[in-house]
């Protein structure tokens, strides 16, 4: 019998055995119970689904599918279990299975469309514990953007517009501010590409077809390491796959675009094709007859995806989106202005699950923004070319040893080429090319110490080659499950920008990207969030949070620069500073005759920038102290539907003017020039901005004629009581000089459309 031999006061011998020991400990646990994992996908589809509760009955255990629709729950007790998946608008799915001690199984899950909930349109987000309620993320679902009223065509940005903590600069503008950031501190991405303006018709909606969206996920704020490169929040889109299982299509026709998807199996796999186009050339060659200098105008844009998979561990896909607006106004006899802009993006991705613990994912992406704006004035011309091009691989991994961690790191690098092109009647008289690799490793643990907490930890480091920055960004998260519809939620971060954007409200095919340099710093900042999420009654949840935020270091083109010409890139710019806090509130109703939600957003942000309003703080025009959003969907009948949208701003800030005085140029003329004498900045507001808009669906199990199914009409009005909210005031200097006139937001609107599924 061998002896070993202990020393009383060997604190590292003690230690070590006690390591030894636990090692055995656990190693002895873990042959004693069983995992399984494998892929959710909608049954009448094949396509995964994303973010789907999968759970032990009766146990603490469970996981939610990551973006690939893969998941895996790990320590579950060998012997007889019953597995449950559940996700809204589909059928509750119950298997019960038997496990053996150390067993790995692999079990991949259809769910079956619920057709009673697929008559509801429902928020995507109950009070479960999976990833959609984690704090700061809200989803919306393709349901609801495609049965909102909306002006001319349904949108994903006007429908994420009406959120808590979301606001929009105005009916004309399809922008995000995402809780005091402005549009530029919202990184954009459609199937992990990121999007530079994601805008059609000026920027009154956005690109993306909601025919052709999967799944629509916003980070208001708290974002996890894997995500970087912007201050403010994370909006991540993702098209559909296609149908696995058999050949779909759907057709819709309105007043402002029609639309088109078809999509189908093919070996192994599937694919999906939509395009859009906008019709509003008759309604503008009836107005030629009433209306001198009508615009033409018109826009298109197309998505398409392709999966297939070589086994069951492998999955490959390649989707694109292309889009483009052509825009001709003619102002004078002689004058007009011209512009086309648009995007392009495409994306490749390879998934590979090893064994049932590790899964890859590798992405190359490519995006390309171009905008071509062009006037034209008695023969004179001027144009610019700018367009934005990054091309990039990324590459993550997910390592789940066990249910108490699930690891993640990864890597993003690329190239970003921005240029810039002015030529004045057939001469270039600017021009400028920045280009900058890039590059970002993250790595993150998701750690669940127990079974009321939930710890997320991670480190971004982020790499810019112009001006050589290197910048960490540490995040943590916890939430602490009070009971299984109660939690609380807390979340820190830090984040760095090396972009801005120059943007112009009224025409967003004028944004203009630039970049950090030498002497540039990037902007940086830090997020506080406390949030409180609670289920009371079968249906109903409820979403707090709160939030604390600051910037540093904004870098914006200065207004007051004259003329740039002769100097340094660095002193073409100012540096500022902001900060933003804020309360949100969402009350949910999800699923019954009578469904929808109430959403209340208290908000203040400032800015301040050197030399400007006396060096003090400001609130952006976007500030609004108080936004109210109630968006309802009422079943009146199995074929008629109602949806309603009311809305309440506190008005927006304006600096009034204080008149005007006239300033000579002489001796080079002798006309008075008009110079407008400005107030405090922002210290103003416009009057309260509400708006009630109905939308009512007609649903019919054939179309016309037999041909199709499932046809919708929808008839809608926007602005149902003709509200005359202002978008801005403007000094009048000729028929009532020293007079604000008021301009107005959108009139009391109607909109039809048809659309039939084959």
């Amino acid at each position: 019998m061998t002896k070993i031999f202990i020393p009383k006061r060997s604190t590292f011998t003690k230690v070590g055995l006690f390591l030894f020991f636990v090692s055995i400990f656990l190693n002895t646990l873990s042959a004693q119970t069983a995992s399984i994992n494998g892929f959710v996908s909608d049954g009448s589809s094949g396509e995964p689904l994303l973010f789907v509760n999968v759970a032990i009955a009766d146990t603490p255990r469970g996981a939610a599918t990551n973006e690939s629709g893969f998941y895996k729950i790990s320590s579950i007790a060998a012997g007889e279990v019953e597995v449950l998946c559940s996700y809204i608008g589909f059928k509750t799915f119950r298997k019960k299975i038997t496990l053996k001690a150390g067993e790995s199984l692999r079990l991949d899950i259809e769910l079956e469309p619920d057709a009673l909930s697929l008559e509801e349109i429902v928020i995507a987000s109950d009070s479960e514990k999976e990833e959609r309620s984690n704090i700061g993320v809200a989803s919306v679902t393709t349901a609801l953007i495609k049965s909102l009223p909306s002006v001319f065509e349904a949108d994903v940005f006007r429908s994420v517009q009406l959120l808590p903590g979301v606001k929009s600069s105005s009916d004309f503008s399809a922008g995000l501010f995402i809780r005091g950031g402005s549009p530029d501190q919202t990184l954009i991405m459609l199937d992990r590409t990121v999007v530079y303006n994601p805008t059609h018709f000026f920027g009154f909606f956005s690109t993306f077809n909601p025919d052709a969206i999967k799944d629509v996920r916003l980070f208001k704020g708290g974002f996890p390491a894997e995500y970087g490169g912007r201050l403010g929040s994370v909006l991540d889109i993702y098209n559909k796959d296609g149908n696995r299982k058999e050949g779909a299509g759907s057709l819709s026709v309105g007043t402002f675009a029609s639309k088109a998807l078809i999509e189908g199996p093919i070996k192994n796999g599937s694919f999906m094709f939509a395009a859009r186009r906008s019709t509003l050339e008759p309604l503008l060659a009836a107005l030629e007859n009433t209306i001198d200098n009508v615009p033409a105008f018109y826009f298109y844009d197309t998505n398409g995806k392709i999966n297939w998979s070589t086994d069951p561990n492998n999955k490959f896909s390649v989707s694109y989106y292309a889009g483009k607006d052509v825009v001709d106004i003619p102002f004078l006899d002689d004058a007009n202005f011209e512009l086309e802009y648009g995007n392009t993006t495409t994306s490749t991705n390879w998934t590979h699950l090893f064994g049932d613990a590790s899964f890859l994912n590798v992405t190359g992406t490519y995006s390309y923004y171009f905008s071509n704006p062009v006037a034209n004035l008695a023969g004179t011309t001027f144009s610019r070319s700018n367009n934005v091009s990054d091309l990039s691989l990324k590459v993550d991994y997910e390592y789940l040893p066990n249910a108490k961690h699930s690891i993640e790191t990864g890597i993003w690098a690329g190239t970003l080429l921005l240029r810039v092109a002015d030529r004045f009647d057939g001469d270039q008289s600017f021009s400028s090319r920045i280009q900058s690799n890039y590059v970002a490793a993250y790595i993150q643990d998701t750690w669940r110490p127990s079974e009321q907490w939930k710890i997320v930890g991670g480190l971004r480091l982020n790499g810019f080659e112009n001006g050589k920055y290197l910048r960490l960004e540490p995040r943590l998260s916890a939430e602490y499950f009070v009971s299984d519809r109660t939690r609380l939620q807390a979340a820190i971060g830090s984040y760095t920008q090396f972009l801005t954007l120059i943007t112009n409200e009224a025409f967003s095919g004028f944004d203009l990207w630039l970049t950090v340099d030498d002497g540039i710093q990037p902007s940086t900042g830090n997020q506080f969030i406390l949030g409180l999420k609670s289920g009371f009654g079968p249906n109903w949840d409820i979403d707090l949070e709160g939030y604390y935020r600051t910037m540093e270091n904004l870098f914006e083109l200065d207004p007051f620069i004259a003329d740039a010409a002769g100097l340094e890139y660095a002193d073409l710019f100012r540096i500022g500073e902001g900060f933003a806090y804020g309360l949100e509130l969402t009350l949910r109703k999800n699923i019954g005759k009578l469904n929808g939600f109430i959403g209340y957003n208290y908000a203040v942000v400032r800015r301040r920038f050197p030399a400007f309003n006396n060096g003090n703080f400001y609130p952006p025009r976007y500030d609004r102290l108080n936004d109210f959003n109630i968006v309802t969907n009422y079943q009146l009948s199995k074929r008629w539907s109602l949806t309603s949208v009311f809305s309440y701003y506190t008005g927006q800030a304006f600096t009034r003017p204080l008149g005007r005085t006239a300033a000579f140029d002489l001796p080079f003329q002798n006309t008075p020039a008009d110079v407008i004498i400005p107030g405090r900045v922002n210290a103003n507001r416009l009057p309260a901005y509400h708006r009630l808009d109905l939308g009512f669906a007609y649903k019919k199990p054939i179309g016309f004629f037999g041909l199709g199914n499932n046809p919708e009409w929808k008839f809608q009005i926007i602005n149902v009581y003709n509200r005359q909210n202002i978008w801005f005031n403007q000094l009048d200097l000729d028929d009532n000089p020293g007079v604000l006139s008021q301009v107005q937001q959108l009139p009391l609107l109607p909109n039809i459309s048809y659309s039939v599924q084959f």
